[in-house]
């Protein structure tokens, strides 16, 4: 086994349904640079989405990944049995100023963003409530989201708010390779929480990558985009920044990325039509 100091990648799928080609070829990809580096593969549960997370899912993805040949490290780090980690990540950004409560409904920030000018980014810029107001809305238990303020996020950082930086060693959607410039204001205030329903994806993962000791981040190009608010959270909660690779998306017959909402062809639907590992890793490009 690897050292927990050693360079180390993973493959990190929501228990949301069978997985497909596409996230072999992630996994796959994961596995390899962590045998190539010498260092540590490790599978993630994602399964913070508890209306659509089912452990019949999370069984499939070890029985698939089995399939494949792979070997992860265990235990397997399960998100939704860690929350108090994300809890305490989005504490130390409150008690920082650098989060806000935001009661505004989905219809109504989509208002927002319609009203602002034409040659602005469509999306979303709020700020607090004022103390009595906020306290109201609290006591009628009005429900809300907590949103990274890019304004005081920029403010917290200064001058090395435009050094904000990350190294990309496989593919972005538009080629983007090598030293990239995070951008995070274009994503505007991101929801990182709400109210009863635990965290967002954005702070959960950086938690998860720093505790983890994950060094490579690999993953699909579909999620180049994300990585500038990540970026932004690592510096501003003071964790390690990991080199990113996204890798190509695979796409159906009809043109479309494969995806679960799709009803993709599953794993588990290629080896029942008997299909072998090594047929597919070879389809794959890992012959």
């Amino acid at each position: 086994m690897s050292p927990a100091g050693a360079p180390a990648s993973r493959f990190a799928p929501s228990p949301t349904g069978l997985l497909h080609k596409g996230h072999a070829l992630s996994a796959l990809t994961a596995a390899g640079i962590a045998r190539d580096l010498g260092g540590r593969f490790i599978l993630r549960i994602e399964d913070i989405d508890a209306d659509r997370s089912r452990p019949e899912f999370e069984a499939a993805i070890c029985e698939d990944l089995a399939w494949l040949g792979l070997e992860w490290e265990a235990p397997v780090r399960r998100q939704s049995d860690h929350l108090d980690d994300y809890a305490a990540a989005l504490q130390r950004l409150r008690e920082r100023g650098l989060v806000y409560r935001c009661f505004k409904t989905r219809a109504e920030v989509l208002a927002d963003i319609g009203r602002a000018p034409h040659e602005a980014a469509p999306t979303y810029v709020g700020a607090p409530l004022a103390e009595t107001e906020e306290a109201a809305r609290l006591a009628t238990g009005q429900a809300f989201a907590w949103r990274l303020s890019m304004a005081a996020a920029r403010a917290s950082l200064g001058a090395s708010w435009d050094e904000l930086d990350f190294i990309e060693e496989g593919c972005g959607p538009n080629g983007e390779h090598g030293r990239q410039l995070a951008r995070p204001e274009a994503a505007g205030d991101v929801i990182l929480g709400r109210k009863g329903l635990g965290v967002a994806y954005h702070l959960a993962v950086v938690v998860d990558d720093a505790l983890q000791g994950v060094t490579h981040v690999v993953r699909g190009q579909d999620l180049f985009e994300a990585v500038p608010v990540q970026r932004l959270l690592q510096a501003l909660l003071d964790l390690p920044t990991p080199v990113y690779h996204h890798h190509r998306l695979l796409l159906g017959a009809d043109g479309k990325r494969l995806a679960k909402r799709e009803r993709s062809e599953t794993l588990r639907a290629l080896r029942g039509s008997g299909v072998t590992p090594a047929a597919l890793k070879a389809e794959l490009g890992f012959g």
